[in-house]
């Protein structure tokens, strides 16, 4: 698309009724589906339980949700120039209703996967969508309000997740963590259906399409993260499973790679990665992602297994970071016309990696109080690390490949998010071994204080037995809480070793609107 082309088709005048029935339903759905990536996060370990997961097999309920929607992202462009923008929102809504029911009902892990894949596919769809209907549907003057409910949503969703899915499983069932979509899917459906005009399918475009790409993307970003997530479980290539999936995973990246040139118009234009501000763009936004859903999903876990928080009290925890974010976002593009990208990129970085590293001295003891502090700051933080790299990952390319990048730029966070929970099955296994052999090995049996310890805690709680397995539990505690704080020491390192590459970013277009909204 040109920048004529662009110009001429952009609506002039004031948004009338029907339009702004459009927004809305486009910003609905698209916190509808950032919502539901961390929405199971604080109702995990009930949802494991009564589904029969182990604590590492339940970290695919979030994962298979990123990866679906890792794949979807950077074909939703072309599905909706292929069946036009109405239809193909009003599938893509019907289909996460139905997945999202199918979640709800699930009696076992499989079932739970195949819903939560569906619901990622179609979410997924949901979030660039969304920013086409602002772009086509607002005039210029009128955009900066939909790209602040858009960043809303994009930035609150995730931290809005934990608390309404852990409400409603202490206060109703986690079931209703996915029937809650029922009403919503069929509200959006009717804004949907008045507030968006018939736009006549494109179905010539199936014959210019990427299929190589297509496979590729499939193939290579599920077969990666599978490969991380069950690679460790699986003793790496002594399994024969995994030897196929990571087969799987370098077939899908020659398919992609082939696709890059042979396709006229390749489903993912790699090339763009060559521009030196738009890789590194790329490259922060995957850790910036990482750090997003990683501390989104660590928090609730650490507050119900040490803490003793129930579903609802973790997820308000991690509530306090949609705070600053939501005030944040009206002034985002006075921010960006105002003050020099670099400056602020650098400075939501750190205050990111900070907030990170005040979680590093985690004890058994620590109560959700004390992340407080940090999950104000990490909602600063994110807010102004992402919402500018998103634009100068847009202001990096030329005006007609603005999909391409922000379909890039969309995949890069989410696979940032999809590496974070995969990152943390594998650190989880490896360090809590490691923490209760180091542990074990400063308790000597032929300690007179550790005997003498033993005898009272055998009176105490009613035999040598009992007071065994009172020691084993204190040593799993405290393994399981140095492994939290591993984790947050991989974060904070991971952050601050990007913050150099924001240097490489060039200074936004001073213009009237932000760069995505030109486009």
């Amino acid at each position: 698309m040109s920048a004529a082309v662009t110009a001429d088709t952009r609506p002039t005048g004031n948004a009338d009724f029907g339009a702004w029935l459009a927004v809305a339903a486009g910003t609905i759905g698209a916190f509808m589906a950032t919502l539901d990536i961390s929405i199971v996060n604080s109702a995990l370990p009930t949802i494991q339980g009564e589904i029969g997961a182990s604590g590492t097999e339940g970290t695919w309920i979030a994962t298979s949700y990123l990866v679906a929607e890792i794949i979807i992202i950077p074909i939703a462009g072309w599905l909706e120039r292929l069946t036009g923008l109405r239809t193909f929102l009003m599938v893509m809504v019907a289909a996460f209703t139905a997945f999202s029911m199918l979640c709800g009902v699930s009696t076992s892990l499989t079932m739970m996967i195949i819903g939560r894949m569906g619901q990622g596919f179609a979410g997924g769809a949901l979030i660039p969508t969304a920013m086409s209907i602002i772009a086509t549907r607002l005039p210029a003057h009128q955009q900066p309000v939909g790209i602040a409910a858009f960043g809303a949503t994009a930035i609150t969703g995730p931290v809005f997740g934990p608390v309404v899915g852990g409400w409603l499983a202490d206060n109703l069932s986690w079931h209703y963590a996915f029937f809650i979509n029922l009403p919503i899917g069929i509200l959006l459906l009717s804004l949907l259906f008045f507030g968006l005009p018939a736009v006549r399918a494109q179905r010539h475009l199936l014959r210019e399409a990427d299929w190589l790409g297509i496979a590729g993307i499939t193939l290579f970003l599920g077969g990666l993260t599978i490969f991380l997530e069950e690679g460790e479980r699986e003793q790496w290539f002594e399994s024969r499973t995994i030897v196929a999936v990571f087969a799987g995973t370098i077939l899908g990246f020659v398919l992609l790679m082939l696709g890059q040139v042979i396709a006229e118009k390749p489903v993912l234009r790699l090339r763009l990665l060559l521009d030196r501000q738009f890789g590194a763009v790329i490259i922060m936004a995957i850790i910036v992602g990482m750090a997003l859903y990683g501390t989104a999903f660590i928090i609730p876990q650490f507050l119900t297994a040490i803490a003793g928080y129930n579903s609802l009290q973790s997820g308000r925890v991690v509530f306090l970071a949609g705070i600053p974010a939501a005030m944040l976002m009206p002034f985002v593009p006075w921010l960006i016309r105002s003050i020099d990208i670099r400056v602020v990129v650098i400075s939501g970085l750190a205050m990111l990696a900070l907030s990170c590293w005040l979680e590093t001295d985690l004890t058994s003891q620590t109560s959700g109080g004390v992340f407080a502090e940090s999950q104000l700051m990490r909602g600063v933080g994110q807010t102004l690390a992402m919402m500018f790299l998103n634009q100068a990952a847009l202001s990096s390319v030329p005006i007609e490949f603005s999909r391409d990048a922000a379909g890039l730029f969309s995949a890069a966070r989410n696979l940032g998010g999809s590496l974070a929970l995969a990152g943390i099955s594998v650190v989880q296994d490896q360090r809590i071994w490691l923490h209760q052999r180091r542990l074990e090995e400063t308790i000597s049996a032929n300690s007179v204080l550790v005997q003498d310890y033993m005898n009272g805690q055998a009176v105490a709680l009613g035999g040598m037995p009992t007071a065994y397995q009172a020691l084993a539990n204190t040593i799993r505690i405290q393994a399981l809480t140095l492994t939290y704080v591993d984790m947050f020491w991989i974060l904070t390192v991971g952050v601050i070793a990007i913050m150099p590459l924001a240097l490489l970013l060039r200074p936004l277009p001073k213009r009237g609107v932000p760069a995505e909204l030109m486009h």
